[in-house]
């Protein structure tokens, strides 16, 4: 088993994000993240989603993805060069003079402080996610009152766009329903 990351464009209508997690959730696949935005194109969303499962679950998905109405493509870019990021915001308390070094630390993982008040500061970082699991385990120490993280974005490298127009050949593979 292994991390599988699909990017899915999807009408943006209603109910399309409980469709395709209702999906998941009928064939018992855990989702690892989920990311949803706008594209250029109007009326077309954006889905990265990371599934733990094998090659052969990973086709499965896909072919399910195809069978719901609002999808118009998926892709497996797991394969693929691929820029990845995720973003996380951690309040961490910041008192008896811990700031100094909470800021340098911040400096060394090229993150921001994005609030301070007298008690805490909100640090926003943002990268793969080793580096998050990293800053997040330094942090630890100080005293995290509160993290949100945004799940992984996906990008295929290149020149080559992936387009939200569907392919000329779906996989829909009968013997994987």
């Amino acid at each position: 088993m292994s991390a599988h990351t699909f990017v899915a464009y999807v009408e943006d209508k209603p109910g399309v994000l409980n469709r395709v997690a209702s999906l998941f959730r009928r064939r018992a696949f855990n989702i690892e993240s989920l990311t949803v935005g706008h594209t250029d194109q109007a009326g077309v969303s954006r889905m990265t989603i990371v599934v733990d499962t094998d090659d052969l679950g990973a086709r499965r998905v896909e072919a399910n993805l195809y069978k719901l109405v609002n999808v118009l493509r998926v892709d497996n870019v797991t394969a693929q060069p691929t820029v990845e990021r995720d973003l996380a915001l951690i309040k961490v308390t910041a008192r008896n003079g811990k700031r100094a070094e909470i800021l340098q630390l911040v400096d060394v993982y090229r993150a921001r402080v994005v609030d301070v008040t007298n008690e805490s500061l909100v640090v926003e970082i943002t990268g793969t996610e080793d580096k998050i699991e990293s800053m997040v385990d330094i942090l630890r120490p100080f005293g995290i009152i509160e993290m949100v993280r945004t799940g992984i974005v996906s990008m295929t490298r290149g020149a080559q766009a992936v387009s939200a127009n569907p392919p000329l050949v779906a996989a829909m593979i009968p013997e994987l329903n």
